[in-house]
């Protein structure tokens, strides 16, 4: 093609397109939620699993190692008081080592004791006893000295003291007095019991007391205030609970200062 003189060549028109289009953002990650532990229905699970082994780890100490008890009443004095705190082992009764003499022992009293009612097998009674939980109901529990083993011939004279054997016992450590009562025979033992009732567990038998196979004969060191053995009679084996190994608690009382008098 020829150009004409002063002929121009025209720049070519290009479509420009002036509207931009964003840029695409990526697409976002799919977001996952934390999943819910149950709510409510998890929380009460989780309740019932930690009271169940709370449960559980109560009645394996308990049954198993100790416990701990209080003193109620004065019929150890002196030497427990009332409101002590001591502890009950339990392992030695598991290996089968035998109770001694001059032992201090806790045991539930025979039923002749408490009006006839022996351990309840109501469950609440039970799991009492099995955990020791205070809001549950209990079964009074006796703590006193072993005086009599199997086979022991028992005497006490009034004023005097206990015999055993045809011996008599140096008590003079642990006693706060000297029995006011005398036991001779099987007939003599009776007595109020805890429920008020008068008992005689022997009638009017004139049989020596002599104890039995599996049972002891016990009595409180406070001779004069205690329903032991002269009351209601031997204690089976079996209604031992453990022996007190250690008093972990006692209140002080502020000691009383005498008075000054002016000079």
């Amino acid at each position: 093609m020829v150009m004409e003189p002063g002929e121009q060549i025209k720049p070519q028109e290009v479509e420009v397109n002036t509207e931009a289009k964003p840029a695409q953002a990526p697409a976002p990650k799919e977001i996952i939620a934390p999943r819910k532990q149950g709510g409510v229905k998890g929380f009460v699970k989780e309740m019932v699993e930690l009271v169940v082994v709370t449960l559980v780890l109560l009645i394996v100490i308990r049954w198993g190692l100790a416990e701990a008890r209080y003193i109620p009443s004065s019929s150890m004095e002196p030497t427990l008081q009332i409101n002590d705190r001591l502890l009950v082992e339990k392992v030695s009764g598991h290996l089968q080592k035998p109770i001694g003499r001059g032992e201090i022992i806790v045991f539930y009293p025979p039923p002749i004791e408490m009006g006839g009612v022996d351990l309840s097998n109501d469950p609440l009674k039970v799991l009492g006893r099995l955990t020791g939980l205070p809001f549950l109901p209990y079964e009074p529990a006796f703590i006193k000295r072993v005086i009599g083993v199997p086979g022991d011939h028992i005497k006490v004279q009034k004023g005097v003291g206990v015999y055993i054997n045809g011996e008599l016992l140096d008590e003079s450590l642990y006693t706060k007095e000297k029995p006011n009562y005398d036991l001779e025979v099987l007939g003599d033992i009776g007595g109020r019991s805890s429920t008020g009732a008068y008992i005689r567990p022997f009638g009017t038998s004139k049989e020596p007391i002599i104890v039995p196979q599996d049972h002891y004969f016990m009595m409180g060191d406070n001779r004069n205030n205690s329903e032991d053995s002269h009351v209601w009679g031997f204690l089976p084996k079996d209604r031992v609970i453990g022996r007190a190994c250690l008093l972990f608690w006692r209140r002080l009382d502020a000691p009383h200062y005498p008075r000054l008098t002016d000079e």
